[in-house]
């Protein structure tokens, strides 16, 4: 995992993938690369596992992550996601994802702020 920086959240890589003002600024302002950039288990789940996707869709969002590093579940996840559903009012999903930046040591980008504050304020 050298290099990886940053959890792309699923609204995230929806908004990348979408070219969304604001996800494509704070990547330029950031300077983030897309080396430096990760998504979890979940994150694939909830991205291709829609009914609906059209063979388009899958194609372009399994393009995009063949780019970022995969994050799988881990047991220190799995702790961490039951110690937040624990502690907090936070849907499963969301547990999941703060657990593996938190597990990781690396910063959730979300365009969900209450969501991304959850990972700044939460010590593993």
């Amino acid at each position: 995992m050298s290099g990886v920086k940053f959890l792309l959240d699923t609204n995230y890589i929806l908004g990348l993938l979408k070219s969304q003002p604001a996800v494509l600024e704070e990547l330029a302002l950031r300077k983030i690369g897309i080396s430096e950039c990760a998504y979890s288990a979940i994150t694939r789940i909830e991205l291709l596992g829609f009914q609906e996707i059209s063979r388009e869709e899958e194609s372009l969002i399994r393009q995009k992550l063949e780019r970022l590093t995969y994050l799988p579940l881990s047991r220190a996840i799995e702790d961490v996601t039951i110690n937040l559903r624990q502690t907090r009012k936070i849907k499963l999903p969301d547990a999941v994802i703060a657990a593996t930046a938190l597990c990781a040591g690396i910063e959730l980008l979300t365009l969900d702020k209450q969501f991304q504050s959850l990972t700044l304020k939460t010590e593993t």
